[in-house]
């Protein structure tokens, strides 16, 4: 009996040592003003994505759920407007994983949208496989697919001033590896079928997010728009979302269990987006790391001036932009 005690104990310590540490919550105090001003969310139609959109949506925005699936999208729009009472959502297609898709999405909201305030690069994956254009998966839909959204928005975005760029990353960055080398041959960052092998490719992407929001920064430098990256899955909150919703069935029986006792639900998870989205005089942390709620620092090759400038050159090549 005293040995079931004991272990009742040290379980119950560390869960409670795990819920104020590494799975802590956090909460957004931004009140910036939103009314009447326009958002654009990838993958907004689930997890954190649809958390960040209920809010905003709550605050006035003008709130466009860019998404690959109609039908989720819109029932994501029926219960928010239900739960908020706004009417100013919109659905537009993107398919992350199409560069063409992406140019078409941007096509039609230069031509159908007079303003820009917030892009909120939230759509992710983990899975195996190829892009329509043949990248890999994780890489073409994490990276890629956002890098080009964002350049082909950047000078709307800037006609309005004070606009900015949020985009999902994780504190699987600290993994990651990019050979640039094998990433023009291979245009990809690792696949393989096993778990890890395409884990290790999501870490590679979320460097990517890192390196991107690290440069664009400077780039951006002179000009009232400013961009952060944002914690997806950090030491500080790691969040239940659908980003794990194409591993393998055994994979998601073993980690579901975990995920619900532990980890953030999508609406605490949003909460640094909507920190990086809506909270006055960030600015100057412009191309900084955020997790609980906070600019942290981060590890040197996730602010490495030379990879960062190179992964865009390779990303702008890639699009077909240079």
């Amino acid at each position: 009996m005293f040995h079931l005690l004991l272990l009742a104990a040290v379980v119950l310590g560390g869960y409670v040592f795990l819920t104020q540490t590494l799975f802590r919550r956090s909460k957004c105090h931004g009140n910036a003003a939103v009314a009447g001003k326009t958002v654009i969310i990838t993958g907004g139609n689930t997890g954190i994505g649809k958390a960040t959109a209920l809010h905003l949506a709550r605050k006035g925005a003008r709130v466009i759920l860019a998404c690959r699936n109609r039908t989720k999208a819109e029932t994501a729009i029926a219960d928010i407007k239900q739960e908020t009472g706004s009417t100013d959502l919109l659905y537009m297609q993107l398919d992350l994983a199409s560069l063409k898709s992406v140019r078409c999405f941007a096509s039609t909201f230069l031509k159908t949208e007079s303003r820009l305030d917030l892009l909120i690069n939230n759509a992710g994956l983990v899975a195996d496989g190829r892009t329509e254009d043949g990248f890999g998966i994780e890489f073409g839909v994490n990276h890629l697919g956002h890098f080009l959204l964002t350049y082909l928005l950047l000078e709307r975005l800037k006609e309005d001033g004070g606009g900015r760029v949020v985009t999902l990353s994780s504190m699987a960055y600290r993994w990651g590896h990019i050979d640039l080398e094998a990433l023009a041959v291979n245009k990809h960052l690792g696949t393989g079928r096993y778990s890890w092998q395409f884990f290790q490719a999501y870490c590679n992407s979320k460097l990517c997010n890192m390196l991107f929001t690290h440069e664009l920064a400077k780039r951006l430098k002179g000009s009232k728009v400013t961009c952060y990256s944002v914690c997806l899955s950090a030491p500080a909150g790691v969040v239940r979302t659908e980003l794990s919703r194409n591993v393998s069935l055994w994979q998601k029986v073993f980690i579901e269990p975990i995920a619900r006792l532990l980890f953030l639900d999508p609406e605490a998870g949003a909460q640094t987006t909507l920190h990086c989205a809506l909270q006055e005089g960030i600015e100057p942390l412009s191309g900084r790391y955020f997790s609980c709620c906070a600019a942290q620092e981060v590890c040197t090759w996730a602010r490495d001036d030379t990879m960062a400038r190179k992964l865009w050159d390779v990303s702008e090549k890639l699009c077909g932009l240079s």
